[in-house]
């Protein structure tokens, strides 16, 4: 997979998966099994869930994954590469297995969302372009759920391409907000590539370039009669711009037999202009004249304008959704979880901190959602060893995620595995969604979510237990951690 500009993107990796790759040839463990897991530590802007996004990207890159001649050569200009193991990239590909929960899926902290079993080297190689992806498109997908949520059944489009953090940060960020709950975006290139339907309508410079607001109306009005949506801003909203927008309708549109239309409105006091904008149009007889507004929203200013009795029918919004303006780092992380040694035993692998949220959970794993059979409710997420098998028929005990001393019994309940096979021996075994049964899963996820876990303000938090199992290798593994001295082999 190249970009646009002709870069290979498995070169788009930090450079120590390269030389760790190369110290993994010379010591003799290109072909050993490592186990990876993707997962992240932080919910954005202190919310109570996030939105999983970007696999089909990852899909796309792993399936193109090569070196090219060019690339060779340029390793082996650094001067630190075995030539054996340049050689060997010739004929690089992706050989393991992957299993990831379905883009659209409610997250949450220290959940498997990617797990990636494969030989050391390819599993390494992963890790940039991977958490690139997953942290991205999951950011947007989680702001754009926030600010649709905000907005109460409203239209929210995106508009952010000009602000976006470039090019992929444009387009695949319309993707994500469209997953996230937007009807659409600005971005031509998103509806070209993604299906992400685009609109827009007029800047001011359309306005501005005529001898009279009256007239860019007028025209506009001619042009594009059934889908006449006009910026009334440009000079005064209620003085000029909403008149001036009554007059073309009347005269263009009115004739024509259409009543479906709609202004805009991108600066001044948006609660109050927009309310004398709506009582102006219905005196008119425009009763069906949509409003929408735009100008730096998001999901707390929606809300508030809803709140002062706005009437607004859809929100544009830019700067503070494609870039998650409020908390715009994800935190996704990539860490080794177990390794089979020569005679294919895993052996788990723990990753241990003074950060005590940075101290990983070992081995291979399987993530449960466990759902109320009468509510369809989902009441608490459940990671377990890869070998345990949940039987939902039972009753289970699980602990609250910050105080293991309170207790849950989980009964009449549906435990699905969320994690689903996405690559096995190195081959495509998923079949991918399109966007739209992507966005539509999201929708009917999310409302299996309690409104407390949805709120903005001090969300619930949605239980995440571990298995007895794992947790008591987990204590094991960190007691035993205690005992080690460097150098010495684990037993």
């Amino acid at each position: 997979m190249k970009t646009a500009n002709g870069i290979n993107l498995t070169m788009l990796c930090d450079f120590y998966e390269l030389t760790m790759g190369n110290g993994y040839w010379k010591a003799g463990y290109q072909d050993r099994i490592t186990y990876f897991d993707v997962f992240f530590r932080n919910v954005p802007d202190e919310g109570g869930y996030a939105i999983a996004a970007g696999l089909e990207q990852i899909v796309d890159y792993v399936q193109n994954l090569h070196f090219t001649e060019e690339d060779i050569a340029y390793l082996r200009g650094r001067g630190m590469f075995d030539e054996e193991f340049l050689q060997s990239l010739r004929d690089f590909r992706f050989h393991g297995d992957i299993w990831a929960v379905p883009e659209g899926t409610p997250i949450f902290p220290g959940e498997p969302v990617i797990t990636v079993r494969a030989p050391a080297i390819e599993a390494q190689l992963l890790e940039t372009y991977m958490l690139l992806e997953f942290n991205h498109q999951s950011l947007i997908a989680t702001k754009a759920s926030r600010i649709c949520r905000a907005a109460e059944g409203r239209t929210v489009l995106e508009f952010g391409s000009r602000r976006a953090q470039g090019i992929a940060g444009a387009v695949t960020g319309a993707r994500a907000a469209f997953i996230g709950g937007c009807a659409g975006t600005a971005c031509t290139v998103s509806d070209q590539i993604y299906g992400v339907p685009a609109a827009g309508t007029m800047a001011h410079s359309w306005v501005q370039m005529f001898s009279s607001e009256y007239e860019a109306f007028e025209h506009y009005c001619k042009t594009y009669p059934t889908n006449a949506v006009l910026l009334v801003d440009t000079y005064d909203t209620l003085r000029s711009g909403v008149p001036n927008a009554i007059k073309a309708f009347n005269k263009i549109l009115k004739p024509l037999g259409i009543t479906k239309c709609g202004i805009r409105l991108d600066s001044g006091d948006m609660a109050y202009l927009t309310r004398k904008a709506r009582d102006m149009l219905d005196k008119a007889g425009w009763t069906e004249c949509k409003i929408t507004v735009s100008n730096s929203l998001d999901e707390r200013l929606i809300r508030d304008l809803i709140r002062q009795g706005a009437k607004i029918d859809s929100f544009g919004v830019g700067e503070r959704l494609i870039t998650s303006k409020s908390s715009p780092v994800f935190g996704g992380v990539y860490k080794l979880c177990a390794v089979e040694d020569e005679n294919g035993n895993r052996i788990p692998k723990i990753k241990i901190s003074e950060n005590i949220g940075k101290i990983t959970n070992p081995d291979f794993k399987k993530l449960y959602r466990f759902y109320d059979r009468e509510t369809g409710q989902a009441e608490a997420d459940y990671i377990c060893l890869r070998e345990e098998v949940v039987d939902d028929s039972k009753p289970l005990t699980i602990c609250d995620p910050m105080a293991r001393w309170k207790t849950k019994t989980m009964e009449n309940y549906r435990a699905v595995e969320l994690q689903v096979p996405i690559f096995l021996k190195g081959e495509l075994v998923y079949e991918l969604p399109t966007l739209p049964e992507i966005k539509a899963y999201c929708a009917a996820q999310m409302e299996t979510l309690w409104p407390e876990v949805k709120r903005f303000e001090n969300p619930h938090e949605h239980y995440v237990d571990l298995s007895e199992q794992l947790m008591a290798l987990k204590d094991e593994m960190l007691h035993n951690a205690g005992k080690r001295r460097s150098g010495e082999t684990e037993k």
